[in-house]
């Protein structure tokens, strides 16, 4: 089985501006793939290339074994999106909103209805079929938004931060939907800014920086490449990082030192490489 989407040696020039310079990597079918970086970094861009809203500027990209700059309609009908801006329409009841959709991908009835009613059950809102989405929470707008982004059966999940401004216990119950899905056999990529997210998520690890790929593995694999254990040292109102190999090498780092004061050492986590990495924290 071929690779579900892939990317050589893509790049993307705006006003003579590389924001997207030599990215090459793939995901596996049914693998959850998540693409870090800072803002600026060219994630926005390189989801809008794979979900074919942008064409590269130069370079090859496949979903789900299609070209997305010739074969762009079967990538369309391959692919479900779900963006970080609540795009379903507010004046349109939830069944209404499903319904627009279902037409637009030319499901035809009784398959459309079931459909529906199969996954407004799924994300827990059959029981607002009837209400006006202007009614919703912001967490139930997003759970509709992925309903409405699976309703034509992809295979591919396209997910762009779809957490952002969601209180803590409403972002745990689409974690779970999103898991769910994944041990189903959905392929998703997944951007966020939230590094628990990806940690509890996803199965590989992609950083951008400067429209380049800097860093690709599993969370494990970063964390032995570039350290397991941190010491962490108070100067002034900053915190200085020294990476080791090991909690046990840090400790020992620690145990040297003459004076002590405002040192501690800890298990190394994705935000600390993130940061290593890139030079600042996600805005």
């Amino acid at each position: 089985m071929g690779a579900a989407v892939s990317l050589h040696n893509v790049h993307k020039v705006y006003n003579n501006v590389p924001v997207v310079d030599e990215l090459s990597f793939t995901l596996e079918a049914g693998e959850m793939f998540g693409l870090l970086g800072p803002n600026g970094a060219g994630k926005s861009t390189t989801i809008r290339m794979l979900t074919t809203l942008t064409r590269p500027t130069s370079g090859r990209i496949e979903v789900a074994g299609y070209d997305v700059t010739r074969q762009a309609a079967q990538v369309k009908q391959s692919i479900g999106v779900v963006l970080q801006q609540i795009s379903v329409d507010n004046d349109l009841s939830v069944w209404e909103n499903m319904e627009f959709h279902g037409r637009l991908h030319h499901i035809p009835n009784p398959s459309r209805q079931k459909l529906i009613n199969q996954w407004l059950e799924y994300v827990e809102l059959a029981d607002r079929r009837d209400d006006l989405v202007k009614t919703l929470s912001g967490g139930m707008k997003r759970r509709l938004q992925i309903a409405r982004a699976l309703l034509h059966e992809p295979k591919i999940l396209f997910l762009d931060e779809p957490t952002v401004g969601l209180d803590p216990q409403t972002r745990r119950r689409l974690w779970e939907i999103i898991r769910d899905l994944n041990k189903q056999g959905m392929t998703m990529l997944l951007t966020t800014h939230y590094m628990d997210e990806v940690e509890y998520l996803c199965d590989r690890i992609g950083i951008m920086d400067a429209g380049k790929l800097i860093e690709l593995g599993t969370l494990e694999q970063l964390r032995q490449k570039h350290g397991e254990g941190l010491v962490m040292k108070q100067i002034g109102d900053r915190w200085e990082y020294v990476f080791f190999p090991n909690l046990e090498q840090a400790n020992a780092y620690l145990e040297q030192q003459s004076d002590k004061t405002g040192m501690m050492v800890r298990p190394s986590n994705l935000e600390d490489i993130f940061v290593e990495l890139t030079g600042r924290q996600l805005d």
